[in-house]
Formats: C-alpha cells, sequence, structure tokens
C-alpha cells in the first residue's frame, strides 16, 4: 500500500525523496527496457524549461488550447458554472486556471503539482494578483493514487487538467486515473479536460523534437533531477534526446539514448548502458474526440461539451460525474 504523501504550501518544502520515490526510479532503471516516470521531468528547472517549451512555435498545444478557451470562455464558465472547488492538476505556473478566474469564479483554487517548491513561488504570485480568492497549493505525486485533504472544499469540484497531460498515461492507465478522480468529486462534480488530438506525424515531430533543442534539455534534465533524488552519477553530456511519433501505438515517444558505454551506480544498485541503449521517459498519446468521450464515460463521467479549434488539433472537453 503506498502512503499518501503531500506537502502543502503553508508546511516546510520537500528536500529529500522518500523511500517510495527511490524503489520506483530503481525499478525503472533495473527493468529489461529502462524507463523513468515523465512526472520527475518536473523538478523546480524542468518546469521551467517546460514554460520554455511552450513558448516554441513547433508546440502547439499550449496556444492551440489557449486559443479554444479564449474564443469559448464564456460559454465554457457557463456549463462547468461558476463558484466551484477548482482543482488543478498538474499546476505548474498556475497561469492556464488564472486566466480562467475571471469567467470562473472559483470559492476555492487548489493547485496540485508533483515539484512543490515551483508550486509554491508560482502561488505565492497568484495571491497577490487574486486576493479575494481562497486558495491552496499541495506538492505531491497524483499519477498512482489521489486522495484531497480536508481543507479542499467538498462541493462542486471542478477537476482541471488542461495541456493534454491525461497523453502520458495509457489509456488503460487514463481511465484508472479517471476514475481516482470520479471517487473524488463528489456528485455535483466535474472534470474540465484538455485532450490532444491525432494529426500529421510531421507537425508532432517537430512539437517534440524542436529546433532550438529546448525539448532535448528538458529531458536530458530528468538525468539530473534523478542524480539529486537518488545519488545516481548520470553524465548528461553522454545522453541524446530522441522524441518521434509512433503511428502504431497512436503515441508520441520521448527516450534518452546512451551515446557511448558507460556504467551508471546510484544508491542500491547499478547499469551499464550501451551504446545506443535507450530510457523511455515519456509518452504522449493523441486521441480521435470519440474515444476520449468513451474514455470519460468508462470513468463516471458523462461529456456535456467539446470545444475545438478549426483545425480540429485540440479539444477541451467538460464531463459531469454520474452514477
Amino acid at each position: 500500500m503506498i502512503t499518501l504523501m503531500y506537502i502543502s504550501c503553508t508546511q516546510d518544502r520537500p528536500r529529500a525523496a522518500n523511500a517510495h520515490v527511490a524503489d520506483e526510479l530503481q525499478a525503472g532503471l533495473e527493468a529489461i527496457d529502462p524507463w523513468i516516470s515523465p512526472k520527475f521531468l518536473y523538478d523546480a528547472l524542468g518546469s521551467k524549461l517546460f514554460e520554455a517549451i511552450c513558448e516554441l512555435p513547433e508546440y502547439y498545444p499550449t496556444r492551440t488550447e489557449a486559443a479554444i478557451f479564449a474564443r469559448h470562455g464564456a460559454e465554457i464558465a457557463r456549463v462547468a458554472g461558476s463558484g466551484a472547488t477548482l482543482i488543478d492538476l498538474g499546476a505548474g505556473n498556475c497561469a492556464k486556471a488564472a486566466s480562467l478566474f475571471p469567467l470562473l469564479a472559483p470559492s476555492q483554487y487548489v493547485a496540485v503539482d508533483i515539484s512543490a517548491e515551483f508550486l509554491c513561488d508560482s502561488l505565492e504570485r497568484l495571491r497577490q494578483r487574486f486576493p479575494h480568492i481562497a486558495m491552496e497549493g499541495l506538492g505531491m505525486d497524483f499519477s498512482n493514487r489521489f486522495e484531497l485533504p480536508e481543507q479542499v472544499g467538498s462541493e462542486r469540484r471542478l477537476f482541471f487538467y488542461p495541456g493534454s497531460s491525461i497523453g502520458n498515461f495509457t489509456p488503460e492507465e487514463a481511465q484508472g486515473f479517471l476514475r481516482r478522480l470520479r471517487a473524488q468529486c463528489g456528485p455535483d462534480g466535474g472534470v474540465l479536460l484538455g485532450v490532444d488530438l491525432a494529426k500529421d506525424k510531421d507537425v508532432l515531430d517537430a512539437a517534440y523534437d524542436d529546433a532550438l533543442g529546448v525539448t532535448g534539455a528538458f529531458n536530458l534534465n530528468v538525468l539530473r533531477h534523478v542524480n539529486r533524488l537518488i545519488d545516481a552519477d548520470f553524465d548528461i553530456r553522454a545522453w541524446r534526446h530522441h522524441g518521434f511519433y509512433n503511428p502504431a501505438r497512436g503515441r508520441v515517444e520521448m527516450h534518452l539514448e546512451a551515446v557511448h558505454r558507460q556504467e551508471v551506480q546510484w544508491k542500491g544498485g547499478a547499469r551499464v548502458f550501451e551504446a545506443g541503449d535507450t530510457i523511455h521517459t515519456e509518452n504522449s498519446y493523441k486521441y480521435q474526440q470519440a474515444d476520449a468521450i468513451a474514455l470519460l464515460e468508462r470513468s463516471g463521467f458523462e461529456a456535456t461539451r467539446v470545444w475545438t479549434d478549426p483545425q480540429r488539433w485540440f479539444a477541451v472537453i467538460h464531463a459531469q460525474a454520474i452514477g
């Protein structure tokens, strides 16, 4: 049983990895096909690098989703309702949710992110801009288990999960994740979900392997984070980024590839990587709109409205808890 761990921004900030984190990283690095969970991409520096990715011309999801909110924001607010407890999952710098505050007028804003230090700094600035909104910041990993603490309002919870982060889960994992949200929703809750839709391979390849190499730096930074978390000795210069769309699996994949043979050690283990060996760091599944709606329905939600951009590259879906 995994013990739920969270850090409130009103408490001391976390500094060290807990035993579960170390066990998860070691299991991934020792697997036949080694992997590192994408949640570890988001330490303080990784979160800043992702902010930079969102400004790149190749990275369409952020600006496409923002355009949907700009064009349909009033209608989204009417459908989702105002005065809810807005729970922002993977909040990062909180900018997406903050842009909706004037429309949604939440009674409470709860920002949740695995990068607690970055989140707390972002929330501190946000409180100065919106002092009339009650705010709570939770530094926690919600990928495997999810329970909200008592300081989060229990009525009219609206889970906000933008940016197509749902694509980081396999479809089976996504269903489990959404069911955990449904369990925390209550009878009057809902979800506002951003979903990246299937599109041309060239567009996807460019979005995850940009010309400036910012996505590469973001991916490589996970090794620096792992070094800190489990006292590993990855040499970042000995690895390179590889991001591409895998049409057979309907997902973008990010990997790190060893440039030459090397032995990496960490507290409790070691592994030899040969030249060309890879570590799988992220998936980003791309959905057909009908498949995304079906996923919500299997998870205890009913889609009430879908908004897309003119090219139908991206969708924002509001769904209400049912059952």
